[in-house]
């Protein structure tokens, strides 16, 4: 631990909840040795090596200053990561490549890297439907909340130009699983992500290139409908602002 961060009780782990912003059980999880090494091994497969700064370089000094402190063994893994797995993935659109790492399903880290886009080819602008697509691939395993529903229809209104939600559309559907989970206590038997937002642009009636005022209409709902007043990293706010700052530096 650096100089700077206030002092731990000797006997306190550094919990995932601690350094990331994740929820649930993971949040309470201690940073385990085997699970930074897998986020380094990870980080190495798919970057060729390891970010600084990044979740792994994280999670390995929480991990050593939780081992020194003898609240966890060297050979241990969480739950969460030994369960479900630690992930880094990439998704690449014209001119970037989103690199989104997860633990246990929970997104730890993203990063938008440039690359080349050839002369002469053509892009097109990045839909709000593709956008809520993206979340489905980086968050999809996220139990559906009242905040993602408000982002999602906040997300289809502007997508259509229609105030009004249309039944049986994602909307619809987002607030129904999240009063459906609300009542829910094992997050495995809730409603996720995935399940509404999978193909969302052939669900959408209507959609249209993501903008800054899309990504701002869909982040105040988002906001407003989190108790933490604060948006998911990875999450549909997150990648609609993504999309629309993709299509202003493409000038679309």
């Amino acid at each position: 631990m650096s100089q700077g961060q206030p002092r731990r009780d000797e006997q306190e782990p550094i919990k995932y909840g601690d350094v990331f912003d994740v929820h649930g059980d993971l949040a309470d999880k201690p940073i385990a040795p085997q699970d930074a090494a897998m986020m380094q091994t990870a980080e190495t497969a798919v970057l060729g090596q390891t970010r600084k700064g990044g979740p792994a370089a994280t999670m390995q000094a929480a991990a050593t200053w939780n081992e020194r402190a003898g609240v966890v063994r060297h050979t241990e893994v969480s739950d969460a990561a030994g369960g479900q797995g630690v992930t880094v993935t990439e998704t690449d659109v014209p001119g970037r490549r989103i690199i989104t790492e997860a633990v246990g399903g929970q997104v730890v880290g993203q990063s938008v890297q440039p690359t080349p886009v050839q002369q002469g080819s053509t892009t097109s602008a990045i839909t709000i439907g593709e956008a809520l697509e993206a979340t489905a691939q980086t968050m999809g395993d996220k139990p559906v909340d009242q905040s993602d529903a408000a982002a999602i229809q906040a997300a289809e209104v502007r997508a259509t130009g229609v105030n009004v939600v249309t039944p049986g559309g994602l909307a619809a559907t987002a607030q129904s699983a999240a009063s459906y989970n609300a009542g829910i206590d094992k997050d495995d038997n809730k409603v996720k992500l995935r399940d509404i937002l999978t193909g969302a642009t052939a669900k959408l009636p209507a959609d249209k290139a993501a903008t800054r005022q899309d990504a701002e209409g869909v982040t105040t709902a988002e906001l407003r409908n989190n108790p933490n007043m604060s948006t998911q990293p990875g999450g549909i706010a997150a990648s609609v602002t993504a999309a629309a700052r993709l299509n202003e530096n493409m000038n679309i």
